[in-house]
């Protein structure tokens, strides 16, 4: 059965939404500003409100956590496809896809450490970082089954070697930030994207490693 809701129930809606994202931005605000251990009370300092005003627009901390790993996932993913549009071969958006993943998270490293440390929400158990590394490696995908069938290869497996890729990527740059060792955001990508090619460049070009 459908139901129209009336005017009055809708009317509020984009002001909600809009109320939302507002608070969402607010939330990675003081995120940059206390650090990824932030908590509600410093949330609402920064939104000029109260804990209160927030809890009406978000049922709980761990609606806001997953609001601002939505907004992580998007801004990565944006920017990813930015960087991987403006490449010329996919040895050359293998490269630019892993450099930006990896500068986007240098720049923001206290919102990369939100989302994997979730200090807004309690012991649940799951990856924090399910739906962000889910959304790229989609995305890693579709840039390698692009690759595959401009090859005139079968595009079945683009979605483990997606995935997969992204996985390494994520692997290693959790490590750099957890103990960069003297080693440059430049050098990593340059190692990571060496690593990753070594067997990209076997199914999705034919070419030998070097």
């Amino acid at each position: 059965m459908n139901v129209t809701r009336d005017k009055r129930a809708t009317r509020w809606d984009a002001h909600r939404r809009s109320r939302r994202a507002e608070l969402v931005d607010a939330a990675i605000q003081a995120i940059r500003e206390h650090g990824a251990g932030v908590g509600m009370d410093e949330v609402a300092a920064r939104a000029n409100t109260s804990k209160t005003v927030v809890y009406r627009h978000f049922a709980d901390r761990a609606e806001l956590y997953v609001a601002v790993c939505e907004r992580v996932a998007e801004v990565l993913s944006t920017g990813i496809q930015a960087a991987i549009a403006d490449a010329d071969g996919p040895r050359a958006r293998t490269a630019a896809g892993i450099e930006a993943y990896l500068e986007l998270i240098e720049q923001d490293r206290e919102l990369y450490r939100f989302v994997v440390h979730r200090p807004l929400v309690d012991s649940t158990p799951g990856d924090p970082l399910a739906d962000v590394v889910t959304v790229l490696g989609d995305q890693a995908s579709a840039v390698i089954a692009a690759e595959l069938v401009r090859a005139g290869v079968d595009p079945a497996p683009a979605p483990t070697w997606g995935h997969s890729l992204v996985g390494l990527v994520r692997g290693a740059a959790d490590q750099w930030l957890a103990a960069p060792g003297g080693t440059t955001r430049a050098e990593l990508a340059a190692r990571v994207t060496e690593f990753a090619w070594a067997g990209l460049s076997r199914v999705v070009t034919h070419e030998e490693t070097r």
